[in-house]
């Protein structure tokens, strides 16, 4: 993907083989042999800390053959493990070679775990470049109660190994417009240099993509969904910056957009900048860059101060105007949303399409509205026992076609230059069980109880999570994943420092900041349900007899959930209101933005209960 030019986005062949998988660890144990290793710990993370990679950086995909957004590995002399978690059981089974990797679920045995188990006299290499501080804490902390000695590598052994590696991408770095970003570059360095110079920090060394692109107001395409631009930069207390970027990444005029307060330098110029900060304090992120950084700081002499990454809530926060774009993106993209669903519930019915045809309808829709930019994650497309597999990703081998009598679970977003979406809808095929409305209804109560509530200043989302899951709890069902990410405006589809979670989580919701919620419920080898919209914290509106102010979520997504699967008795007065409001709101919304019989079969689907 370029800044600025739109393509086909998702492809379903399997890129990874287990035949390549076995080819590929024989040559890095080459490698690990020579260098005297071990074994050697293999991160899906890159050199940015990365969710989504380039090619180039794909180590773990290039190993093991697994190309799911989470997990690691562990290489040795005579064995491979594979950590993923529940989200990817079935891929994660599928792309590797059983003969070659053992599959662990990393939320019951972490790598950590490993590591002290291992031999005393085992040396484990990694590279600290893909790996941050605060993960390295944690395998020094194992390896020095099992006795195992990790030793640092450069090069990365894999680079070594992998022949014909993809080249690093070079995609132009152009402006995001001050319309949509709603703020100055200027305005936010100034900012966030009163902050540090408060602290008494010289500097602050930014490494996080999505950091470099809010704080410069630039986007780029280095990265597969998500417009983001590989570099580094530091941020002085003055307000002034200096910015790395690979010299054919630069665009005409971009010093200009920039401004003079801001030095445009290569990767190459970085050692003489750290140097340059010999002796003052220099504010580094434990948990966004990697431990090349931090060591790097501490070579050139400078005094590293671990903290948030500057940028990490204020990008959080959206403005005025960030707010404004999205919500104008999130209308553009349900009516979109509104052609695929009408589809679904018409042709599709007895068309009966595979789960690539259904992803790719949903594409193809996004595409020819001329304006979406990328997909904001690959679609997930699982129909009965695939929609059970939360991350499922359908490819060519798992393909399979729709069928009545069961669910079809569509998980989908968009990038478009003023807002990122991601929109969850479960849909029946055919007439749907008591079984499927039943769940339906209790996830779709959760989803209402989190969309409603009001809460005072302080409140993070492990507070919140309970109300997703409490009518679940009471019938003994829970779900395994989050109920709630971060989401960016033409940034990460998954942003922090935010998130509703059971896990502990100690940054406050703030106003502006945007949420997915996403109950859901998945009984293994039938069927899955989620329904998400995207929300954003918002001022409450004075409640009656109220003591302090409150804050609430007001609602991004629009687009029609199925009323075929609601048991309209399990729902409160309160609950009908509320989907009745919501479905009157997406009428009144898109029905001029959609063609003449969608917009007839929406007075139908958003009827009053």
């Amino acid at each position: 993907m370029t800044a600025d030019t739109a393509h086909t986005f998702q492809t379903y062949h399997v890129t990874t083989t287990p035949a390549q998988g076995v080819t590929n660890v024989a040559a890095l144990r080459a490698q690990l042999k020579a260098l005297g290793l071990d074994g050697l710990i293999v991160p899906h993370e890159d050199e940015h800390q990365n969710e989504y990679l380039p090619d180039a950086n794909e180590r773990l995909a290039w190993v093991s053959g697994f190309t799911g957004s989470a997990g690691a590995a562990v290489v040795m002399k005579d064995s491979a493990t594979l950590f993923a978690d529940g989200r990817y059981t079935l891929q994660s089974r599928e792309q590797t070679d059983p003969s070659v990797f053992s599959v662990v679920d990393f939320t019951a045995t972490a790598i950590a775990d490993y590591i002290a188990d291992l031999p005393s006299d085992t040396v484990l290499g990694y590279d600290p470049a893909l790996h941050s501080p605060s993960a390295l804490r944690d395998f020094e902390a194992a390896a020095a109660l099992s006795g195992v000695t990790l030793k640092a590598v450069a090069p990365n052994p894999i680079d070594l190994a992998w022949t014909h590696r993809p080249a690093q991408p070079m995609a132009s770095v152009v402006p995001q417009p001050l319309e949509n970003a709603g703020l100055s570059s200027a305005d936010k360095r100034a900012d966030l240099a009163a902050q540090l110079k408060a602290q008494g920090i010289k500097a602050a060394l930014i490494t996080a993509p999505s950091s470099i692109a809010w704080l410069f107001n630039v986007r780029g395409g280095d990265v597969i969904r998500s417009p983001l631009p590989l570099g580094q930069a530091i941020l002085r207390d003055d307000g002034s910056a200096e910015l790395f970027l690979e010299p054919a990444k630069v665009t005409e005029g971009l010093s200009e957009w920039l401004g003079n307060e801001v030095t445009l330098l290569t990767p190459a110029d970085i050692p003489a900048s750290l140097g340059a900060l010999s002796g003052q304090a220099v504010l580094i992120d434990p948990n966004l860059s990697s431990a090349y950084w931090l060591n790097a700081l501490k070579s050139a002499g400078a005094k590293p101060v671990p903290g948030d990454d500057p940028c990490l809530v204020p990008r959080a926060c959206k403005n005025a105007a960030e707010i404004s774009g999205t919500t104008e993106a999130h209308i553009r993209d349900g009516a979109i949303l509104c052609e695929f669903l009408y589809w679904v519930a018409t042709e599709a019915q007895t068309t009966l399409p595979s789960e690539i045809e259904v992803a790719q309808k949903l594409e193809s829709l996004r595409i020819a509205s001329g304006v979406v930019k990328d997909l904001s994650f690959d679609t997930i497309s699982g129909f009965g026992p695939h929609g059970a597999l939360p991350h499922y990703r359908v490819n060519e081998t798992s393909n399979i076609r729709i069928a009545p009598g069961n669910l079809l679970l569509v998980d989908s977003g968009g990038q478009y230059v003023d807002g990122t979406t991601d929109v969850t809808r479960t849909m029946a095929i055919g007439t749907p069980t008591a079984e499927h409305k039943r769940m339906f209804t209790l996830v779709l109560k959760g989803h209402i109880a989190l969309a409603t509530i009001r809460f005072p200043a302080g409140t993070t989302g492990t507070h919140l999570d309970v109300l997703a899951r409490q009518f679940l709890w009471n019938q003994g069902f829970d779900y395994d994943h989050g109920t709630g990410h971060g989401v960016g405006v033409y940034l990460g589809v998954h942003e922090g420092p935010q998130r509703i979670a059971k896990a502990l989580n100690r940054y406050a919701l703030q106003p502006g900041m945007i949420v997915s919620n996403e109950p859901g419920f998945y009984k293994a080898n039938d069927f899955g349900i989620r329904i998400e919209n995207l929300q954003y914290v918002s001022q409450a509106a004075p409640i009656a007899g109220g003591e302090r102010p409150m804050l609430g979520f007001a609602n991004l997504t629009w687009a029609p959930i199925d009323r075929s699967l609601i048991e309209v008795a399990l729902l409160t007065e309160a609950e009908r209101r509320y989907m009745d409001d919501y479905h009157a709101k997406v009428l009144d919304l898109l029905t001029p933005r959609v063609k003449p019989d969608v917009a007839e079969w929406l007075k139908t689907v958003c009827a009053p209960l």
